[in-house]
């Protein structure tokens, strides 16, 4: 895993680049003037990484298919696709100048009465989904858009035919000035039609939003995963003091443990939340509690998987300690870092799905692409592919218009591991740290990308290592 340049183009597709919108780990999304259009649109690249993984390639093309097909303006529009000159596949799309889910979330706590809302938006964006055979698989608050309505004409006034109006400032999330706006639900990337969702299906979704069934590769994936999804976001949109007790036996009977006992579709959930609308109550405004402490008791109450509530709870300990969603990998947080991911995107795992995998940082959505940003990636693999040693492995991982130290090892945590520095690099991080290591007699590696911060001392990465814990299979 290296982390592109992060440099931002300056046209793409015809559009001009006002600024970066967000980054994940299979695409970056920026802002853009469509000059046709005469409007802000949002353009989704793939990231350099995974250009040549002709798996991750069609992954990303289906999602505009998918928009294309649905055609529903619950769902992000597309507008048109086309390729970089290196061969990256892009999506021109709409902008939703509101921001995300995740951003409202983030900002404090939402009113009853528009977290209701805001639910029944998504439901119904899900159950055109499901009406088309088209199972989304990963419903979270950041794959849910905000679009506030525009007074007048929607479109932009201009000085001329290729001249955009002034750029748009940043959003600022708020509850408020939102209400009475459009949802559209985005990120189909992890969609699959519902044919080829039956039989073995390769595990993807988030933790904490993912239904348990998604983390088992024999188990069937229908429209109930996404149902599941949709009770979990109730339970954050509710925030602290939970939800009105109509909408709460809704949502537990959505998160269910068991597809069987949860609502069969997104029409029938959007349909049981209607019911709930007589006996909806509470204030305007939740008081300021610990939300995340609050999320998991719901989340316990309402029945989801150990696994999910763990997420939640190790990041309000004084010594945080994340482990990913396999359980076999946990590392000890350096302050004010996070983590996330479910997996190890392009490496399969021997029994099916995705190898172990996890990012840390102060930001994790935007370490790949912003290079002040530190971090490092945590990986852990059964298959070492040609690698012989350790040694071997990082020699596939070299950055070539850096300065390379000389290869050093050190033991850490019971540990032998393999590291070189680079240093020096003209673009992107400006020191960039790889380590390596073979467990359990060589059957698996462990692999970690460390990005320092610029302040840190110089047995930085060697704590990192010290705090990490791998167990092979």
């Amino acid at each position: 895993m290296q982390p592109p340049s992060g440099a931002r183009p300056v046209e793409i597709g015809g559009c001009r680049i006002e600024r970066l919108l967000g980054a994940g780990a299979f695409a970056t999304v920026w802002l853009g003037f469509d000059p046709r259009l005469r409007d802000w649109v949002a353009i989704k690249v793939l990231a350099e990484n995974w250009a040549n993984d002709l798996r991750i390639r069609e992954r990303f093309s289906l999602e505009a298919r998918l928009l294309r097909r649905v055609d529903s303006p619950r769902l992000v529009r597309v507008h048109t696709v086309g390729e970089l000159a290196d061969g990256r596949p892009y999506i021109v799309m709409e902008w939703a100048a509101g921001g995300s889910l995740r951003d409202l979330l983030e900002a404090g706590d939402i009113p009853a009465d528009t977290a209701w809302g805001i639910l029944r938006q998504v439901a119904a964006a899900v159950a055109d989904l499901h009406t088309n055979g088209i199972v989304h698989r990963d419903l979270t608050p950041g794959n849910v858009l905000l679009c506030p309505p525009r007074p007048g004409d929607t479109t932009p006034a201009t000085t001329g035919e290729h001249t955009p109006p002034e750029p748009p400032a940043v959003p600022t999330a708020d509850a408020q000035a939102w209400s009475g706006g459009r949802i559209v639900v985005a990120d189909l990337g992890l969609a699959k039609a519902m044919a080829a969702a039956s039989g073995l299906t390769a595990r993807a979704g988030t933790p904490g939003y993912m239904a348990p069934e998604q983390d088992d590769p024999s188990s069937t994936v229908d429209e109930r995963a996404d149902v599941y999804g949709m009770g979990r976001l109730g339970l954050r949109l509710f925030g602290a003091a939970g939800p009105p007790p109509g909408v709460a036996a809704v949502l537990a009977r959505a998160t269910a443990p068991a597809p069987a006992a949860r609502y069969r579709d997104a029409d029938a959930f959007a349909r049981a939340l209607a019911d709930t609308a007589t006996c909806r109550a509470g204030p305007d405004r939740r008081p300021r509690r610990n939300r995340r402490t609050a999320v998991a008791a719901l989340v316990l109450a309402a029945g989801a998987t150990a696994g999910a509530v763990a997420v939640d709870a190790w990041r309000d300990r004084p010594d945080p300690v994340a482990t990913d969603a396999s359980g076999r990998i946990s590392v000890r947080l350096p302050p004010g870092w996070r983590a996330e991911g479910a997996g190890w995107a392009g490496r399969p795992a021997a029994g099916g799905g995705l190898a172990p995998a996890m990012v840390i940082s102060p930001d994790p959505a935007h370490w790949v692409t912003d290079p002040e940003v530190p971090g490092a990636f945590i990986g852990l693999s059964d298959g070492r592919e040609a690698a012989t040693d350790a040694a071997d492995f990082l020699a596939g991982h070299t950055h070539p218009r850096c300065r390379a130290d000389p290869v050093r090892a050190v033991r850490r945590a019971d540990v032998e591991w393999t590291i070189v520095r680079y240093a020096a690099c003209p673009t992107g991080k400006p020191v960039i740290v790889e380590a390596a290591a073979l467990l359990a007699g060589g059957a698996t590696l462990g692999y970690v990308q460390v990005t320092p911060p610029d302040a840190a001392s110089a047995t930085f990465v060697d704590d990192l290592l010290a705090g990490i814990t791998l167990r092979a299979r």
